[in-house]
């Protein structure tokens, strides 16, 4: 991978009115040649989605942007992004709304809370072929937020701070660069591990996850070195490497 890849020095942006999904231009893009990086905004989404196949609503006034990258690390330590990521937009909002950053936790695996409801959300998705190229995308209720979701919603004016999604992109280009510095394609896993767990929410409390074909629940005692949630039990530790955290104490 090249230097311009790895620091995201230069990186260039395409800002877009509409689209499907960022994260679907970015991958269309990489079919066709762009190794990237490259960041992909748009105002709104016709098509936005998260994880676990779940819609992503996309209404103008708030941020929509994923971030094109091709070889960002060796394929085994691409999980570890989803946490690069996740402190990169703590870090952007944080930069834009101080007085909010003590009630900014992160959610695992890569969810930005505010107080006890969703602020902010992350979907990473790859392709391997004709080269290993991996699109972030990163959706932040800057104006507005859906009113009947799964996980309590919530977005920045209505916690009364006016973040326009122009400001907290810039924010989030420059903490993305420092955060995959620190990252050094995974040679500094433990860097980040420790720094998302200091902003993490739930640690000591009960937690219940979702996975794809069961529902458990233990207390969170952290993260093991590759980044699974770790769960004590009454029979022991169970670590997770997928799935979807819905019980959060509090919550």
């Amino acid at each position: 991978m090249n230097r311009e890849a790895t620091d995201l020095a230069g990186v260039r942006h395409i800002a877009l009115g509409s689209a499907g999904s960022t994260n679907a231009a970015a991958l269309q893009r990489a079919r066709a040649g762009e190794r990237g990086p490259l960041w992909i905004t748009a105002q709104s989404q016709s098509a936005g989605r998260g994880r676990r196949g779940n819609a992503w609503v996309s209404e103008p006034g708030n941020l929509y942007a994923t971030l094109l990258l091709s070889e960002p690390a060796p394929q085994a330590e691409a999980p570890q992004l989803s946490f690069v990521a996740a402190l990169a937009l703590h870090d952007a909002v944080a930069d834009c709304a101080p007085q909010l950053e003590p009630a900014l936790k992160l959610k695992w695996p890569n969810d930005l809370l505010l107080g006890r409801a969703k602020l902010a959300g992350i979907l990473i998705e790859g392709e391997s072929e004709p080269v290993f190229a991996v699109a972030i995308g990163i959706g932040v209720n800057c104006a507005s937020h859906p009113a009947e979701t799964r996980f309590p919603a919530t977005d920045l004016a209505a916690a009364g701070v006016l973040v326009t999604p122009d400001a907290l992109f810039a924010a989030l280009t420059g903490a993305m660069a420092r955060r995959f510095a620190q990252w050094q394609r995974g040679k500094d896993f433990a860097a980040i591990r420790a720094d998302w767990l200091e902003r993490a929410a739930g640690i000591g409390q009960p937690l219940q996850v979702r996975l794809s074909d069961r529902e458990i629940s233990g207390c969170f005692k952290g993260l093991d070195d590759a980044g699974r949630l770790l769960l004590e039990q009454p029979g022991g530790y169970v670590t997770v490497t997928a799935g979807e955290v819905f019980g959060l104490a509090g919550t």
